[in-house]
């Protein structure tokens, strides 16, 4: 009786001890699951949990401010709320992070509730476990055995069968045409020897025949130079491997970022330049993965896409651990798409901010069933549905002046409608058979000296 009184004390110790660990491990006040959604919308511009951005990484933030700065998750509170109120009060710890972390100032975010702020000081403390992707078919697992394997095997017999198949169907052919040949009679002997056997002869006697197809494939033979000739530097559906990958459908796509915060030059200028790194580093200093599982393309993956993030980074010389610009940069060698050729003079600004409305009307008229909204797609098909940019057009002589025929002057464009008035009164009066409609032709829109100057 007093052995079994002894064990059901120290069980019963055991479990209490187990109870108060477990609650102080997994104790908290907050939903996690909610406090995901929160720390995605409001902080991952700046903070990571396992790793430093521009601000310290948040994984047991709580535990970590009550050990170094002796201060509970009511401070954690006022700090997110309005770190900057917290600091001008004097406060030590506050000022003392600022100074941390040079000066860079964080965020206030008043209209976060005290209960969005708990659910996200939740997921901080204990944010759930990743959930495990199964492998794909036919991809390596862990062991390096292949999750589904093809079977070679039946693949070699399937082959192995064909061709043996296919042998013998050749030598039956020739033992059928042997015995054919001896069952001839004598008199189809003697007429087989008189056939015409020579090229010449058969020539002779169709000679008016063979004239003409002669005469006929040397107009193909032609034909096909000229289009042949025709068709050099016309390359439509070009579409390079660039050193760092960049998918314009996940930018331009699913990010909605307009091409001219990029491409910043092809408003107000000539050439539409390749943006420098710097511009993508503009996003990507704070950006340092992949997280838009919503959009993953065939055949990548998440490691992939960080991968080329860290191409940005040699480039720039940025330290992501350090938040630092190292100085050591690497140039990166694009390839350039979209050429035109040293003869031909284009300007983007002129199609851009003069021609904007007037190209969308144009194209979206001849195309009802596959508008724009943006008039680079005119030219450049549409970019925020590909991942790997191409020609999308031939941008050939014939391709301009057919696209100037037809594109109607928008005369009401408010770039240029003061400084062009008394043009399109003139115009109007010249071509008055086409109800005051001024294609880009009658403005000299077909003029030598317009692109060849």
């Amino acid at each position: 009786m007093i052995s079994w009184r002894k064990h059901y004390k120290q069980t019963l110790i055991a479990i209490g001890l187990l109870l108060s660990t477990s609650a102080s491990i997994y104790g908290q006040d907050g939903d996690p699951k909610n406090g995901e959604k929160l720390f995605k919308a409001n902080c991952t511009a700046c903070h990571a949990l396992d790793k430093q951005v521009i601000g310290p990484p948040l994984k047991g933030v709580v535990e970590r401010v009550k050990t170094e700065g002796g201060v509970d998750k009511d401070w954690l509170h006022k700090w997110i709320k309005d770190n900057k109120a917290l600091r001008a009060s004097g406060d030590k710890y506050a000022n003392e992070i600022f100074e941390k972390f040079n000066k860079t100032e964080m965020l206030q975010f008043p209209n976060l509730t005290d209960k969005d702020i708990d659910d996200i000081l939740a997921f901080t403390t204990n944010p759930p476990a990743p959930e495990e992707k199964k492998p794909a078919a036919g991809t390596a697992t862990a062991d390096g055995a292949a999750a589904a394997p093809a079977n070679n095997t039946t693949t070699s017999v399937v082959i192995i069968s064909l061709l043996a198949i296919a042998a013998l169907l050749v030598w039956i052919l020739i033992k059928l045409r042997q015995l054919v040949k001896l069952g001839q009679s004598e008199d189809l002997a003697g007429l087989n020897e008189t056939r015409v056997k020579s090229f010449s002869e058969i020539y002779e006697k169709y000679h008016y025949i063979g004239k003409a197809a002669l005469g006929i494939l040397a107009l193909l033979a032609a034909y096909g130079v000229w289009n042949w000739i025709m068709w050099i530097g016309v390359y439509k559906g070009y579409k390079p491997e660039q050193p760092i990958y960049f998918s314009h459908k996940i930018h331009a796509g699913e990010q909605k970022i307009d091409c001219q915060l990029c491409h910043s030059s092809a408003k107000y200028g000539k050439v539409s330049e390749i943006p420098s790194m710097n511009v993508c580093m503009n996003c990507h200093r704070t950006i340092s993965e992949y997280n838009a599982d919503h959009y993953m393309e065939p055949g990548k993956d998440k490691a992939f896409y960080d991968g080329e993030i860290q191409k940005i980074y040699a480039a720039t010389g940025w330290d992501p651990a350090k938040q630092v610009y190292t100085g050591k940069t690497q140039p990166v060698e694009w390839t350039r798409i979209h050429n035109m050729p040293d003869f031909v003079y284009f300007n983007h600004s002129q199609h851009v901010v003069a021609g904007e409305q007037a190209i969308i009307n144009s194209f979206n008229k001849k195309n009802p069933n596959n508008k724009i909204d943006v008039v680079c797609k005119a030219c450049h098909g549409k970019i925020d549905t590909m991942n790997v940019v191409q020609m999308a057009n031939d941008f050939t002589m014939g391709w301009c002046i057919e696209c100037h025929r037809t594109t109607e002057v928008d005369m009401n464009n408010g770039y240029n409608k003061e400084y062009f008035k008394n043009l399109h009164d003139k115009l109007k009066k010249q071509y008055p058979q086409d109800g005051g409609k001024i294609t880009v032709d009658a403005i000299g829109g077909l003029e030598c000296g317009k692109c060849h100057y």
